[in-house]
């Protein structure tokens, strides 16, 4: 499982030019998953992503995580995470999990970020999709469960 988390101060969203999820200070994260994942990498994937420090405190300093900001999820789906670019010049998508076990972890990290009391929005799973951010430092990381989950 992979997650690419963006610090923004805004972001949102969109399916045939009509935006359906949207958040204000927070964080972009898009989600891969491949073959091997389950709900239990899921649930050490979602405690990481929550517990990050990576937001500002009164001094400049990355100390704070989202709950301590009040801030808000977007969580998008994105199975070229998973792109191999080893051969040639076309990435292959053959390690990103089935649409279906996938789909069901998606929809589960989703509900379980939520029942932490945090607001969450997201994209369509599989659908084209249009994302728009206004990202905050840049800030970017990547969590990769073969690197948290041990």
């Amino acid at each position: 499982m992979r997650f690419v988390i963006q610090r923004v101060c805004s972001a949102d969203v969109s399916v045939e030019g009509k935006i359906i999820g949207q958040i204000g200070h927070g964080l972009l994260v898009f989600v891969g998953m491949s073959d091997n994942d389950n709900r239990q990498i899921a649930d050490k994937m979602i405690d990481k992503l929550t517990k990050l420090r990576i937001f500002d405190d009164a001094d400049g300093k990355t100390n704070l995580s989202i709950s301590d900001v009040g801030g808000e999820f977007l969580i998008v789906s994105q199975f070229t995470l998973y792109a191999d670019c080893r051969k040639g010049n076309r990435p292959s998508f053959t390690l990103a999990g089935k649409p279906d076990l996938a789909n069901a972890l998606y929809k589960y990290i989703i509900s379980e970020i939520a029942k932490k009391g945090f607001s969450v929005a997201h994209g369509s799973f599989g659908a084209e999709m249009k994302v728009s951010l206004l990202n905050d430092g840049p800030f970017t990381i990547l969590l990769d469960s073969d690197e948290i989950v041990k």
